[in-house]
C-alpha cells in the first residue's frame, strides 16, 4: 500500500488542532458511545489548508488501491472526496471522480442513495473523517456495494480505534488511516511508535 508523503500526517494534525479539530470533555459520539475527546474532521476538511493536505494524503492512496471513484457517507466525506476529485483533475495523473452516500434515499427526484457520477461496476475507495464503530462506513460500503460496486479499500482521517479498522479487517476490508488515537485523546501518526 502506498504510505502518505512523509510530514503530511504531521501537518495534518497541526491543521486539525490549529483550527480546533481536536477538542477535549465529554462527548457522545455517533455510536452513543461516550469519549473524554472529539475530533471533528469537517472543522479540518472545510479549511482550505486542512481540505489541501487530507486531499494530497489520500489522492495517491485512492489510485494506488486501483479505485476509479472515490466516496463516502455524506457529511463527513463531503469534503474529503472533493479535494481528491478536485486534485486528481490538477495534477495531471488519473481522474477520480467523487461520490456521496446520502444517510437514506432521498424521497424526491430519482430517489438516488448514491449522487456523483460513478459508472456502473466501479472499483471505489470509501472514505470518512473517522473511524470509531466503522457504522458510517459499513453503511457507504453497503450503499456502494448494493449498486453494484467492488470496494477496494476504506480509509479515514483518524482510527479511534473503538473497534471499527478491526470490524473492517474482519470482514476482509483494507484500511487505512492518516492518524491514529488511543482512549485518552493522544493523537499521532499511524503506525508510529509510541
Amino acid at each position: 500500500m502506498t504510505q502518505v508523503k512523509d510530514g503530511l500526517p504531521e501537518q495534518i494534525l497541526a491543521a486539525a488542532q490549529e483550527v480546533g479539530a481536536l477538542m477535549f470533555g465529554e462527548f457522545t459520539l455517533a455510536s452513543g458511545q461516550r469519549s473524554s475527546y472529539y475530533f471533528d474532521g469537517r472543522l479540518l476538511t472545510l479549511s482550505p489548508i486542512g481540505l489541501r493536505l487530507v486531499g494530497e494524503a489520500l489522492l495517491p492512496v485512492v489510485r494506488a488501491a486501483g479505485a476509479e471513484a472515490v466516496g463516502g457517507p455524506t457529511l463527513g466525506a463531503d469534503p474529503m472526496v472533493s479535494a481528491v476529485a478536485l486534485l486528481s483533475a490538477q495534477d495531471g495523473g488519473r481522474l477520480v471522480p467523487a461520490f456521496i452516500v446520502r444517510k437514506g434515499e432521498k424521497g424526491h427526484g430519482t430517489g438516488k442513495l448514491i449522487e456523483g457520477p460513478l459508472p456502473a461496476g466501479s472499483r471505489v475507495v470509501i472514505v470518512d473523517d473517522a473511524c470509531s464503530t466503522g457504522a458510517s462506513l459499513f453503511h457507504a460500503i453497503e450503499a456502494a456495494e448494493a449498486a453494484g460496486h467492488e470496494v477496494v479499500l476504506v480509509a479515514s482521517i483518524l482510527d479511534r480505534h473503538q473497534g471499527g479498522s478491526e470490524e473492517l479487517a474482519r470482514r476482509g476490508y483494507r484500511f487505512h488511516t492518516i492518524l491514529e488515537s488511543d482512549a485518552e485523546g493522544n493523537v499521532r501518526q499511524a503506525g508510529a511508535a509510541e
